[in-house]
């Protein structure tokens, strides 16, 4: 086991920023981009060399909004509001969900999400649909 301390401690200052629990919304930032880019790598082959990495990144980004991001129950309003400024969206970046007069209603309150549109938010933000009824 010691061998394989000395290989890890070898590689760790290059691997470290990828597999430690973010602590601050740039590192977030930084493992839910490479979270991203992983599920378009891997999507759901789950035999894919790939897979455990992405399940390993998502559990670091779980943490991570565990500890500091607010609790995202309650009003799905300002959850969607949460989830687009922890990262980083303008309402321009929501297009497939409706157009920008919708995504106003919709941030305003004048309008409630939909079905359809709750999937393509819980599977963007990667949250349970629950959050956003």
């Amino acid at each position: 086991m010691n061998t394989q301390f000395k290989e890890i401690a070898k590689v760790w200052p290059e691997i470290q920023p990828i597999f430690s629990v973010p602590h601050n919304k740039k590192d977030y930032n930084r493992l839910v981009n490479l979270l991203d880019r992983l599920v378009d790598e891997v999507g759901n082959n789950e035999s894919h060399p790939l897979a455990s990495l992405m399940e390993t990144i998502g559990s670091l980004v779980e943490i991570y909004e565990s500890q500091y991001i607010n609790e995202m129950a309650g009003n799905p309003i300002d959850t969607l509001k949460t989830l687009m400024e922890e990262h980083g969206m303008k309402q321009s970046d929501l297009h497939e969900i409706g157009s920008q007069g919708v995504i106003s209603e919709l941030l305003s309150g004048k309008r409630q999400l939909n079905i359809r549109q709750i999937k393509i938010l819980s599977k963007r933000f990667k949250v349970s649909p629950a959050v956003f009824v």
